[in-house]
């Protein structure tokens, strides 16, 4: 019987167990579960949907090699998060140039909203979409200026919705510099896209 079916909606800390006593659809749910997420995660940060996707695939052959070794106590979002964000990085560093492709908020500094950023909305006008669209394209453009370890932050926070917590644990970092780093991108980003919103 397939661990869906014996769990109704098992979480993944569940999935992993049922799949390290040898149920194979279990590690499909895994993949299923996060490979959308990951993909777009991993696309931001390099700005290429094609190798996003290689990375993705390569994530998830590192999360099934070692799954043995993942501590249950943990949560497994942040471990396959990170081992994500550690390829994207290591893509970035094998660049001669880094067209990297972020979002970052307008919204104004210290704003504690945890929801993700929406560019679009499927009730607005079609001009209003178009709007939307020129708008998004245009941050992609201004965030590929800023330095990795800001864009990083800021997709997770602001695109994703994650708390400071989980960004500190992705990044690797303390929360003091995880709000510094999100505040030098806020104002270098507002510099360097008000020229095209004039």
């Amino acid at each position: 019987m397939a661990v869906t079916h014996r769990w109704g909606s098992p979480d993944s800390t569940q999935l992993v167990a049922a799949h390290l006593a040898g149920d194979a659809r279990a590690f499909q749910e895994l993949v299923a579960r996060y490979r959308g997420r990951l993909l777009n995660f991993v696309h931001r940060m390099i700005g290429d949907r094609e190798r996003a996707e290689d990375l993705v695939q390569e994530a998830f052959v590192r999360v099934h090699r070692h799954l043995h070794r993942f501590d249950p106590a943990k949560k497994f979002s942040t471990w396959i998060y990170t081992i994500a964000s550690n390829l994207a990085k290591n893509e970035l560093r094998n660049r001669s140039r880094s067209p990297l492709v972020f979002y970052q908020s307008l919204r104004p500094p210290g704003e504690e909203d945890q929801r993700p950023l929406q560019f679009e909305d499927s009730s607005s006008r079609p001009d209003d979409m178009f709007t939307n669209r020129y708008l998004r394209e245009m941050v992609d453009a201004t965030v590929a200026t800023l330095p990795p370890h800001h864009r990083q932050v800021f997709v997770m926070r602001e695109l994703e919705g994650r708390s400071y917590q989980e960004i500190a644990e992705l990044a690797r970092c303390n929360l003091g510099t995880v709000k510094s780093r999100l505040n030098r991108a806020r104002h270098a980003f507002a510099e360097r896209i008000a020229p095209y919103l004039d």
